[in-house]
């Protein structure tokens, strides 16, 4: 019998965020709490934030307009949540009490409530010295019971796997992996890489950046106005060549009368992977809506899988991703 896809969580980069994504207090604040809650509404269950997210005097917006969200709610539906944030491993934070400051200011930020911390990326490329005692650190709060959950990001199978024998020996699981994983961004699924050891594990697999910054929502096209910025640069080199992904995409969605957005949310679900899309606006909650409903076929992901393999080039990689 198949496995059951996992589900849907929702990111939270883009609030606060005015270089990748224009945000605007006097516009978006409402639109965001109003996601959020048709988000829950919907069976969004995992709402992920980080310490860094928020530009220039807004550093910590996120985190603070995702605790006013989850306050707003019913105490059961609280409950039901599961609300997590990554601390940022920055130079300056050093040691084995390294985070302690980040994570009672994250904590503050959310309203009390945190449910998995999670360290933000490795430091494998450049300081390899500074993580094991951060992760180490992240350890002792969980067995304070100050947290209940440990989850890592952008880290790759053989950093994982050592990161996990080391906490295993301490009684601490990590709960959840967070990569970069779209149509566009497949590294994770290679063989042996983080998919599998996941799956080995058991450790949660959870895909960030799965609309490849929106590329792969199909609002956007080639020849049609794109977004400012970073995003329209990035937009005007990959668009010529999606073509072909794009048009299946929309056939897929034709044929199951669903958005382009949910079939590229159920191609990670597909993969084993739990999507968490960014949400803003109402009507974003509508392909969540639309992809919890239903499973893709194997078929309908080989066919998306050999599209995507024709492609020259993708999202470019995290650079502070770990082999």
């Amino acid at each position: 019998m198949a496995s059951k896809p996992p589900g849907i969580g929702a990111g939270t980069w883009s609030w606060g965020n005015r270089f990748l994504w224009d945000y605007r207090a006097e516009r978006d604040d409402s639109a965001i709490g109003a996601a959020f809650a048709a988000a829950v509404a919907a069976g969004v269950r995992l709402f992920d934030s980080a310490d860094s997210y928020g530009t220039g005097a807004l550093a910590g917006r996120s985190e603070r307009l995702l605790g006013q969200a989850v306050a707003a709610l019913p105490a059961d539906q609280q409950q039901e949540l599961v609300i997590a944030t990554k601390l940022a491993p920055f130079p300056w934070r050093l040691g084995r009490r390294g985070f302690d400051r980040a994570f009672a200011a994250s904590r503050a930020r959310l309203g009390g409530r945190l449910d998995r911390v999670q360290l933000h990326w490795s430091t494998a490329r450049y300081a390899p010295w500074q993580e094991g005692p951060l992760l180490q650190g992240l350890a002792d709060l969980l067995q304070a019971g100050a947290v209940p959950q440990l989850g890592i990001s952008n880290m790759g199978p053989k950093r994982l796997r050592r990161w996990h024998s080391a906490l295993q020996r301490r009684g601490v699981a990590i709960t959840s992996l967070q990569v970069q994983l779209s149509l566009l961004a497949r590294q994770a699924l290679i063989p042996g890489g983080v998919r599998d050891v996941c799956a080995e594990l058991g450790i949660e697999l959870i895909a960030y950046s799965p609309l490849a910054l929106g590329l792969l929502s199909g609002r956007w096209q080639q020849g049609g106005p794109l977004p400012s910025g970073a995003r329209g640069g990035l937009f005007r080199r990959l668009l010529p060549r999606m073509t072909p992904l794009l048009k299946l995409m929309a056939a897929l969605a034709a044929e199951r009368g669903v958005e382009p957005t949910a079939v590229a949310l159920s191609w990670c679900r597909a993969h084993g992977a739990m999507p968490i899309p960014g949400i803003r606006r109402i009507e974003q909650v509508e392909a969540i809506r639309q992809s919890l409903r239903w499973s893709m076929s194997r078929g309908e992901r080989q066919r998306l899988d050999d599209a995507a393999a024709m492609l020259q080039d993708g999202m470019p990689a995290n650079p502070f991703s770990s082999s």
